[in-house]
């Protein structure tokens, strides 16, 4: 297939959690168009069934590939990749990337073997999920908790809107309350919104916690589907939402640093 230079990179997130995963493949490919898609009218997604997730994600990626044209589709959520990554693969004919947490290199990053994993209750029940700690953590302990508040807390952050600390400090209490919960020394960031509030969930955990997210993975195997092709940027970068929230203004900032200069809704 030929690509055209000018055609983008799409990222899609039910918010702009994904601004992280943006970010990692900011430095790799910094020529790179790109247009970033938040489905706000959906969010949050992680309180949604399967069954609603899968079609939203499918129905929305659908349209938006024949409209706008992708050489690639970033799907930067973990919930919506661990429910409809397979189903949008078999409806688009664009490379697909999707995101997944990061249990491999935490299982490798643990000394005590007890790792927590803090993402949305739809992404923490997913057999996706049971099929990574089998496969990568099988010897390890795997506490999961499902922490929407987070969520909020990072789509509030990005407004440039104070978080009650007590937020970050119930997500950590959460994991450090179960049954080994004193002995996690690693912390998967398995939703994409988190590693926004990285530095909040650090203190909440203390020092002796180390986080891992899926950022960096997903940069490198986009950099490698597009390995050799050419980038143009015609114009600015999309930031593309799919509802006129009034409160989008608030967004402009963060946006723009993470180099999405219009905006625009779908």
């Amino acid at each position: 297939m030929s690509i055209d230079p000018a055609q983008p990179i799409l990222m899609f997130d039910s918010g702009v959690g994904g601004l992280s995963v943006l970010a990692k493949m900011r430095l790799l490919l910094p020529q790179a168009p790109v247009i970033y898609v938040a489905d706000n009218a959906g969010l949050p997604y992680g309180q949604k069934t399967e069954a609603q997730i899968a079609a939203r994600v499918s129905g929305l990626l659908g349209r938006m590939t024949e409209r706008l044209h992708p050489r690639l589709v970033c799907i930067a959520c973990n919930t919506a990749s661990t429910i409809a990554l397979a189903s949008v693969r078999e409806v688009l004919e664009v490379p697909i990337v999707g995101t997944v947490p990061a249990i491999k290199p935490a299982a490798a990053m643990t000394k005590t073997g007890v790792i927590g994993l803090l993402g949305t209750e739809a992404t923490i029940r997913q057999g996706y999920v049971d099929r990574l700690e089998s496969e990568f953590a099988a010897d390890k302990r795997l506490l999961r908790h499902g922490a929407p508040e987070l969520v909020t807390a990072a789509e509030a952050r990005l407004r440039g809107r104070d978080v009650d600390p007590a937020v970050f400090a119930r997500a950590a209490q959460a994991l450090r309350s179960m049954p080994d919960g004193d002995r996690i020394d690693t912390v998967v960031l398995a939703c994409t919104h988190f590693p926004l509030i990285e530095r909040d969930l650090a203190q909440a955990f203390g020092p002796d916690v180390r986080f891992i997210d899926g950022s960096d993975g997903i940069a490198r195997r986009i950099a490698h589907l597009t390995q050799g092709q050419e980038f143009l940027r015609k114009e600015p970068d999309l930031a593309l939402f799919t509802r006129a929230d009034p409160d989008l203004p608030e967004l402009s900032p963060a946006l723009a640093a993470a180099g999405l200069t219009r905006i625009a809704v779908f």
